[in-house]
């Protein structure tokens, strides 16, 4: 049984192989967050929105958005520039999580108001564990106000 009191983690991500890796890395964090994958930014956005195929979901933010940048149809920017001019979402974490290593990527995040910039390791093992850390603090450890 799923205790609705937990945030969910939005996991945007468009490769398969790193989504799926994630989702292994979070799940093996034994973290009793829900975890929901979504494609690309237009997808993250319609969840967000509660809109087309998510229009059903239980209602609230995510704990914290795990963000791919590079992304087909709406890439990770744009999604972070519409998330950060909604008040209502301002305070939802975001972590970008890429493995673009452009530093105009990195500043424009940063500018943007992303709370991290984490590049994914070539590394399988380094991944994992960058995702399960990521995981136990934005779902666990940290904690933000609620929306008012």
């Amino acid at each position: 049984m799923s205790n609705p009191n937990l945030r969910t983690i939005l996991l945007v991500e468009d490769s398969l192989p790193d989504a799926e890796m994630a989702m292994d890395a979070l799940g093996a964090a034994n973290l009793a967050n829900p975890v929901v994958h979504v494609e690309d930014g237009v997808e993250c956005l319609d969840w967000m929105e509660r809109r087309g195929r998510h229009a059903d979901r239980p209602a609230g933010d995510p704990a914290v958005i795990l963000l791919d940048i590079k992304m087909p149809r709406m890439d990770g920017l744009e999604v972070l520039t519409h998330l950060r001019t909604q008040e209502k979402w301002k305070r939802v974490p975001v972590v970008i999580l890429s493995s673009s290593r452009e530093e105009s990527d990195l500043a424009r995040s940063w500018d943007l108001g992303v709370n991290a910039y984490v590049l994914k390791p070539v590394d399988v093992a380094q991944f994992f564990t960058a995702v399960q850390t990521l995981g136990h603090f934005w779902a666990v450890l940290n904690q933000r106000p609620e929306s008012e």
